[in-house]
């Protein structure tokens, strides 16, 4: 998690007219598989329908990693990070849902509120999104990120690695003033994603039985998504060990290491669940060999199975199709389902009257020029 030291959380006074340019520090990636670079850029101002925001805390997320890596394929030079809190520094006109000095999440799942999947009761995935494609531009085909001249991409509609950002109307959602940005920046995406597939996606039930695949950030929210809604046996499933004090810590009733047994690990849930499988399971990894192995580790007749972590660029599965038409349902979900702007408001509020906690997904809180140790963190297993 990285955090503005400089910024006054409670500041509500734009020290920039709405016209001009600003200067800023921002995280810039210019190919993949090298170290971010921290330069001034230039950010302009936001047009219409848009919303200009300082940033003042940002989470680091696995799908940042997946741009650096080069296992997703973005357009380049751009600026990562998606999961954010901040403060809104202007608006472009036309904006009536934020004003200058409203505490705001940016999410990288915008909701137009006009489209088929902004209409449809169980859509999420707005039409005005980038994710998957990675254009890396605003709706109008623009960038308002430079340097030195250069075009400069952004992220998923967010761009968060950077002092101040724009984003459109859509992709910013008013959050309680106050609410602490360095912990309500988690409802951006990763809480989100690994609470809402339990609660919105698989529609986990009462005393049923869970496995999780994946005890970073986002699985610990699933984790904490199946306790929620009152699963009776919640099994983490990691190859890292050290991770399993803190899963059980917020809800895991059992945890167990692949690599502690001869055979496969969906056998091994099958064994433990007296042949039956898991009722639910969920893939917060991203690997293709690990969301078959969450799939075949639910009930044949009426397991459900949510990959949730992001897969590299091209990856493809094949599978007998017996695995499904025996009744299983394998679905993947995106922001955990939730609509992003009615949700995250009601997400805070439920964080602000203690209803969920967010401290054990928070592992370092470090300074924004600390960022590639932070993600060096991240790749060590130790985030």
């Amino acid at each position: 998690q990285l955090t503005d030291r400089n910024a006054c959380h409670h500041c509500l006074i734009s020290f920039f007219p709405p016209t001009q340019v600003i200067k800023c520090k921002a995280a810039v990636i210019w190919e993949p598989k090298t170290p971010f670079s921290i330069v001034e850029i230039e950010v302009a101002p936001p047009k219409a329908h848009e919303v200009r925001i300082k940033i003042l805390a940002s989470g680091i997320c696995r799908s940042d990693d997946h741009v650096l890596s080069g296992a997703l394929k973005v357009t380049f030079p751009i600026i990562l990070g998606h999961e954010a809190a901040g403060v809104v520094e202007s608006v472009g006109e036309g904006v009536t849902s934020v004003k200058t000095g409203d505490k705001v999440i940016p999410t990288f799942v915008p909701q137009c509120g006009e489209c088929s999947p902004c209409i449809h009761p169980r859509g999420n995935l707005c039409k005005l999104n980038d994710f998957g494609t990675f254009v890396g531009l605003l709706p109008d085909g623009t960038s308002r990120f430079s340097y030195k001249g250069e075009l400069i991409h952004s992220f998923v509609s967010t761009s968060t690695f950077t002092e101040y950002t724009v984003v459109h109307e859509s992709s910013v959602a008013k959050i309680d003033a106050a609410a602490p940005p360095e912990k309500v920046c988690l409802i951006g995406c990763g809480f989100s994603a690994g609470y809402g597939a339990a609660i919105n996606s698989a529609k986990v039930e009462p005393g049923s039985t869970c496995a999780v695949f994946g005890l970073g950030g986002v699985g610990l929210s699933a984790v904490m998504g199946c306790k929620a809604a009152g699963a009776s046996r919640i099994i983490g499933v990691d190859i890292n060990k050290d991770k399993f004090p803190k899963a059980k810590e917020v809800g895991a009733t059992e945890c167990v290491n692949p690599l502690d047994f001869e055979k496969p690990i969906n056998e091994v849930l099958h064994d433990m669940t007296e042949g039956d499988g898991v009722d639910y399971s969920f893939e917060v990894v991203g690997h293709t060999d690990t969301m078959i192995a969450a799939l075949t580790s639910c009930n044949m007749n009426y397991g459900t199975s949510v990959m949730v972590g992001a897969p590299a660029t091209g990856s493809e599965i094949t599978l007998p199709p017996g695995l499904i038409i025996t009744g299983r349902v394998w679905k993947g979900t995106v922001f955990g389902g939730w609509k992003s702007r009615d949700s995250i408001p009601r997400l805070v509020s439920d964080f602000m009257q203690k209803k969920f906690t967010l401290d054990p997904l928070i592992t370092h809180t470090m300074p924004f020029d600390k960022i590639n140790e932070g993600f060096e963190l991240l790749q060590a297993g130790k985030r």
